[in-house]
Order: C-alpha cells, then structure tokens, then sequence
C-alpha cells in the first residue's frame, strides 16, 4: 500500500517518503513493479553471490526506481546505468548514479527519472561535445547522428578496475563511471531478453 500511495505525491515527496522507508519496510511493500538482477558472465567467478532487487513506481511524469544491492564486496563504490542491452557491447548507455555497499556488502539507492517504456535517447544531428576526461576512454569532441533509440536494460560496474580486483575479479578498465575509468560489470538484466528489458512493461 506504501508504493501505492506514492502515486498521489509529487515526484520530490515521493522520493523523500522512499528514502525515510527502511529497508524491511521496502521488501515488503506492495509494489507495481519489481524484478531481479543477476550476476555478469564475467564476475560469476568473483561475485557468485551478488544480486539485486528493483522496484519501479511510475509517478505520472516520472518513475522512481529503488535498487537493493547485497552479496558484493564490502565499503565498495558500483555505477549503474540504464543501457540498451544487458551484455557487451551494451548499446547506448546512461549513467544514473553510484551506489555503494555497507560492511555486510549491501547496498541501497532511488532514482528519478524517465525508467519506463519511453526511455530512450536520440541525436538528431552531430554537434560539437565538451572534451573533459582523456583517460582511457577519452571524451569524443562530437556525437554521430542516430534515430531513437529505446533502453530498456540496467546494468552495475565496479566503480574503479582496482576495486575489482581486490574483490578477486579481472583489473579490465572500461568506461562505466563519471571519469570513464571504472571496472568490469557485474550485474545486468540478462535475465530478460535483449529487445524485452525489464523497462519495456513499466508503462508512464
């Protein structure tokens, strides 16, 4: 009934509402939409044990997704993203935020956005982009023009190739962070087809 009431709140009440909630209390809310996230192919030697939880509450204009993370390495920083498939080469991708893992490896995050079967991105047209980080995975100075595109997958990396190793994982360097040198994923949506990710049944 909690996430059912969030329907009547502003998008800011609702959000303040949900972070209030205990975790208990989010587990056992009746919600509209929730489904599970599992290990990436090459974290299953490293990380068996990792999964995830995802609700999505559609509030009219926007959806508010919670993620609960456990079986991950403790005091650790993860990435997540919406991306167009769940497996490499992932497709467009856009990152929403970190989530970070307590002591006993669980973690908890909300987001605000667009995280149903509207979610896509498009360029209509190339135009100049800022270049700001030039690691690894430098910024480009301009985009290639593409029709839309829908996303409809979530995936989590580790927040730096350090990171995973310590947790007994490959030190691979990948894009996957605000300063595009995170680590390798290590969970996704592969447990939904590649043209049916979990967003594509949230309806706005």
């Amino acid at each position: 009934m909690m996430f059912k009431q969030l329907q009547f709140l502003t998008a800011p009440a609702a959000l303040s509402f949900l972070l209030a909630m205990s975790p208990a209390a989010r587990a056992d809310s009746d919600d509209p939409l929730k489904f599970n996230m599992v290990v990436s192919a090459g974290a299953k030697a490293c990380a068996a044990n990792a999964s995830a939880t995802v609700r999505i509450v559609p509030l009219g204009p926007v959806e508010l997704m919670d993620v609960t993370v456990q079986g991950l390495p403790p005091k650790t920083d993860f990435d997540f993203f919406v991306i167009q498939v769940p497996k490499a080469p992932f497709g467009v991708s856009w990152y929403q935020g970190d989530i970070e893992t307590d002591k006993n490896g669980r973690g908890h995050q909300v987001f605000l956005g667009r995280f149903s079967i509207e979610t896509f991105a498009l360029a209509p047209g190339s135009a100049p982009a800022p270049v700001v980080f030039n690691g690894a995975f430098p910024d480009a100075s301009a985009n290639p023009p593409f029709n839309p595109i829908q996303m409809y997958h979530l995936g989590l990396w580790f927040g730096s190739p350090e990171a995973a190793q310590a947790a007994g994982c490959p030190a691979t360097v990948t894009p996957f962070n605000g300063e595009h040198n995170a680590g390798i994923q290590v969970l996704n949506t592969s447990n939904f087809s590649d043209d049916q990710g979990p967003l594509r049944s949230v309806k706005p």
